[in-house]
């Protein structure tokens, strides 16, 4: 009886490891993949209760958020086109527009895989100046932003935009993506700025800024003061290498003010408005 029973208890021992080594091999299964997909799903699921798009708020909200990081670049050309109304502006947007389909597709492209995408940005844009029948209010805009067969559209439209952008001028933002990754230009298009999902940092803005001849400003808060110990903002600015602008002095030796100022926060761009 006694070697039956540790002949039972060798049994059992031997189930328990091969439950454990089964374990372990199901573990070992488990890729990065399917790792990269749970946390994908959790960020959806959380991203399901955040709009796109928020309201304005005071900049006092700020304050009680530190206390206890798209899409948002195309409400803010938008509105403000949307604010003076200027058609002209519109049409040297188009035009940059239409400078960035022709690069794409002398890049290879198939037109197929981002003209859906362009056309709703140019019907978006159109929509802003006011006396038509397509026009649409401040309020719809936002609206709009909010919608995510529309917000989704829209970003992938900046996305082809920025990439067709680094793709053509290569040598330029080689050495800048050399400092980000080990990846050539094409592998850093194919993985870090055409896939949804992937943050926008200096390379993009640069790129997008150029392709659209918008000015952008960016601004940082950190922990950094002036020498009289006051608190500083930090900021940069992003300067479109074209001359089309309509406010540029001639002869470029004076920037422009940008357009649009963004807040840079971990996992994202929030929208500053002047007073």
């Amino acid at each position: 009886m006694q070697n039956l029973k540790a002949h039972d208890g060798d049994a059992e021992t031997e189930k328990v490891s091969s439950t454990q080594a089964s374990e372990i091999d199901d573990w070992a299964n488990f890729k990065d993949d399917d790792i990269m997909q749970q946390q994908f799903a959790i960020q959806a699921e959380e991203a399901e209760k955040i709009p796109f798009v928020g309201d304005k708020e005071p900049l006092s909200s700020l304050a009680n958020e530190y206390k206890s990081g798209s899409s948002i670049l195309l409400e803010k050309i938008k509105e403000h086109v949307m604010e003076s109304q200027d058609q002209g502006e519109i049409d040297r947007i188009k035009a940059n527009v239409e400078q960035c389909r022709m690069t794409l597709r002398n890049l290879g492209y198939a037109e197929f895989t981002f003209e859906d995408f362009f056309a709703l940005f140019l019907e978006q844009l159109d929509c802003v100046i006011q006396g038509s029948e397509t026009s649409i209010s401040l309020d719809e805009l936002v609206q709009r932003s909010r919608d995510q067969s529309i917000s989704d559209y829209v970003v992938m439209f900046f996305r082809f935009v920025t990439s067709g952008e680094i793709r053509k001028r290569s040598e330029f933002f080689e050495p800048f993506i050399l400092g980000l990754t080990s990846a050539s230009v094409e592998q850093f298009c194919k993985s870090a700025v055409e896939p949804m999902g992937e943050e926008s940092d200096h390379v993009h803005i640069t790129a997008l800024s150029d392709a659209l001849g918008v000015p952008i400003r960016v601004v940082y808060l950190d922990r950094s003061s002036c020498d009289n110990g006051s608190v500083s903002v930090n900021h940069h600015d992003f300067h479109p290498v074209s001359n089309d602008l309509p406010s540029a002095k001639k002869g470029g030796a004076e920037a422009i003010d940008p357009f649009i100022t963004l807040l840079y926060r971990p996992g994202h761009y929030d929208i500053l408005y002047p007073k």
